[in-house]
């Protein structure tokens, strides 16, 4: 070949490598194979970006000298904020900036509220402590949102989408807790409140007080009231729905006291008539699960006292969830001392959902009763088949103007309590979930729960799993046998063709 053409060919290839490399920095895309599809924006991410109406800098605070197990995470993240800027249509804007090469910047950083995270580092034997910061901060304009540490997988878009979704909103609707029956305060749903800071404005509201719910309420939550709520108050929640608003309640009416060690039906505040009136029942059974939570019990084995944990079917478990909205992404969430959900409408215009199941092997329990921790439960206390236990209805509810209820029957799940306590993100997540739909507003369901967290093994019959087993030592055995077996036949094939000289 001649020296011209080779020239010539060199040159060609490496125009062709600077042209591609041109497209790529104005095109970003990326394969996603993940089943929970975590690599992908969610169409509530790209939404928000899309209209976004003015520009949005990001400032990310990540240290230079991360050490190897979070290198990737600041890869990520920068991954990340690319594809939001291409998205946006140029309307997201950030910079890299590592405060630990100088102290006007690290001040800076701290200043925003980023603090410094210690972490661990093993060199040569030896634990070192290392100081580093992975935060970021968000403006438009004079207001800004923070991220104080940035966290790896799904929760990194989730944080991100949320913190500008915060800043793009300038007019959020209003979300009503319900007060003056002994229902827990702002303070005491901590986390369901944070939530639903990102897209509501949460006030609460005494109807005993007002002389109606304000037509700017989205939706009307009632989480666990204790006390009588007058038929003057339910008649103003009426009027509510008839023009058209929505309605979630958390509410058990059964009581269950482990301490005690006693189980019944709950004080009638009024409450369960109403519901009725929407063709809803509550049982006046509690409902067990052989899918159930543990409780701990202090056993004694004649040396020593020790605690272990039991199954108490009386806190169900559950992992089924009918597709609808608002139990997209979830996982498990434990609702204990409850009683089922029963709808007794046929009216064909209201449309009704179940979205929580117990298991098939659930039953009823009596009341009143005593709570024996140590019962030796079997098959015969869970025949009653599948329970609901959460439901959603949409229609003309009240009047003739489209409204919605959904109803949990227990009504702590979703509590935190004074002093809090840390619940479960599911608790949450199908709570937030819930008044986003009541409340018209879905944007960000997909994403809150987006992401794989527990997938526990199906359960399988002890034949079923012997063969398994066995068939996981047997099948590789027999798969190397049969190629011997091939490839012996073709030795052989091969070297009669060389005997009756077939070369």
């Amino acid at each position: 070949m001649k020296r011209n053409t080779v020239i010539i060919r060199l040159m060609v290839f490496a125009l062709i490598l600077v042209v591609v490399n041109m497209i790529s920095s104005k095109l970003y895309f990326r394969l996603d194979f993940t089943e929970d599809q975590r690599y992908t924006l969610s169409k509530a991410t790209d939404d928000i970006l899309t209209n976004l109406d003015d520009v949005i800098t990001v400032k990310a605070y990540f240290s230079e000298d991360l050490p190897t197990q979070l290198i990737s995470n600041r890869q990520d993240f920068e991954d990340l904020l690319l594809e939001y800027e291409n998205r946006s249509g140029g309307n997201i804007v950030y910079e890299f900036i590592s405060p630990n090469e100088d102290e006007t910047l690290e001040a800076e950083a701290q200043q925003h509220g980023i603090q410094p995270i210690i972490i661990n580092v093993s060199e040569k034997d030896q634990v070192q402590q290392l100081k580093a910061y992975m935060g970021a901060v968000l403006m438009m304009g004079d207001q800004k949102e923070i991220i104080p540490v940035v966290q790896p997988g799904v929760d990194m878009e989730y944080g991100l989408t949320t913190s500008i979704k915060k800043l793009s909103v300038t007019d959020k609707p209003k979300v009503a807790l319900l007060q003056g029956h002994g229902e827990p305060s702002l303070q005491e749903v901590s986390q369901l409140a944070q939530q639903l800071s990102v897209l509501y404005e949460i006030e609460t509201i005494d109807l005993s007080e007002k002389t109606e719910v304000p037509s700017y309420v989205r939706t009307l939550a009632i989480i666990n009231p204790s006390d009588t709520i007058s038929a003057v108050e339910f008649s103003r929640i009426d009027d509510f729905m008839s023009n058209g608003g929505a309605v979630f309640i958390a509410y058990s009416n059964m009581n269950g006291n482990l301490q005690q060690g006693y189980l019944s039906k709950g004080n009638d505040i009024g409450l369960e008539g109403w519901l009725r009136n929407k063709q809803v029942n509550l049982g006046s059974q509690f409902v067990v699960d052989a899918q159930s939570g543990s409780v701990s019990v202090q056993q004694n084995n004649g040396v020593f006292t020790y605690r272990s944990q039991l199954k108490f079917p009386y806190f169900p478990m559950i992992n089924d969830f009918p597709e609808h909205a608002t139990t997209n992404g979830l996982e498990t969430i434990m609702l204990p001392f409850v009683s089922a959900i029963n709808y007794t409408g046929n009216d064909s215009t209201i449309r009704y959902n179940p979205l929580m199941l117990t298991s098939e092997m659930s039953g009823l329990a009596p009341t009143p009763s005593g709570v024996d921790i140590q019962k030796r439960w079997n098959e015969n206390d869970f025949r009653e088949g599948t329970q609901t236990l959460a439901v959603a209805l949409e229609g003309a509810l009240v009047g003739n103007q489209e409204s919605k209820l959904i109803l949990v029957s227990n009504g702590q799940f979703i509590i935190n309590g004074n002093p809090p306590q840390q619940i479960s993100e599911d608790n949450v997540n199908f709570a937030s979930n819930a008044i986003d739909w009541l409340s018209d507003d879905t944007g960000l369901i997909d994403l809150r729960t987006k992401g794989i967290t527990n997938r526990p093994l199906d359960t399988v019959e002890d034949s079923t799993r012997e063969m398994l087993k066995y068939g996981n030592v047997a099948i590789p055995i027999l798969l190397v046998f049969i190629y011997a077996f091939v490839r012996r036949q073709r030795y052989m094939s091969k070297k009669q063709r060389w005997m009756e000289g077939n070369f």
